[in-house]
C-alpha cells in the first residue's frame, strides 16, 4: 500500500499545494512549526533520503531551493531553515521552515494548528511567488 505522501503526490489525498513539477511536490505542513512550513517530496517513493539516486536527490534540493525562495518572498522571516528528519513518514522529504531565530526549527516544541482557510490562503500566497524571477 502506498504511503501518505505517495497518496498526496498521486492526488488521492488532498494537500495545500505550494509548487509542483514532474518529479517533485511541495505542500504545507498541516501542523507547522511556523507559518509557511512546507514539505518537499520526490513523487517517487523512497523511504530514506540517502537511498535516493543522485539525480533525484539533487533535483529534490534544487526544487526545494526554488520553493524556499518563494516562501521567503511571501512570509516575513530572516531565513528559511531546512531539516531532514525522516522518522515520521517513510517517504524521503525535506522541511522548509521560515525562521527568525534558531528556536523556530525546534521540532520538539508545540506545533501550530492553523485552520484549512488559513492554510489555503498561505499556500495561495506562496504559489503566487513561485517560481521566483
Amino acid at each position: 500500500m502506498a504511503g501518505i505522501f505517495s497518496r498526496i503526490a498521486s492526488g488521492e489525498l488532498s494537500c495545500h499545494k505550494v509548487a509542483e513539477s514532474v518529479d517533485y511536490l511541495a505542500f504545507l505542513d498541516i501542523q507547522p512549526l511556523t507559518k509557511g512550513h512546507t514539505l518537499v517530496i520526490p513523487k517517487k517513493e523512497v523511504d530514506y533520503i540517502f537511498d535516493m539516486e543522485d539525480p533525484l536527490y539533487q533535483g529534490l534540493f534544487l526544487f526545494g531551493k526554488q520553493v524556499a525562495k518563494a516562501i521567503k518572498k511571501t512570509i516575513p522571516c530572516t531565513r528559511i531553515g531546512i531539516a531532514v528528519i525522516g522518522l515520521e513518514v517513510p517517504h524521503a522529504h525535506i522541511h522548509l521552515v521560515p525562521m527568525n531565530d534558531a528556536g523556530d526549527l525546534n521540532f520538539s516544541r508545540e506545533k501550530l494548528r492553523p485552520g484549512a482557510e488559513e492554510l489555503a490562503a498561505t499556500a495561495l500566497s506562496i504559489r503566487s511567488n513561485y517560481p521566483v524571477k
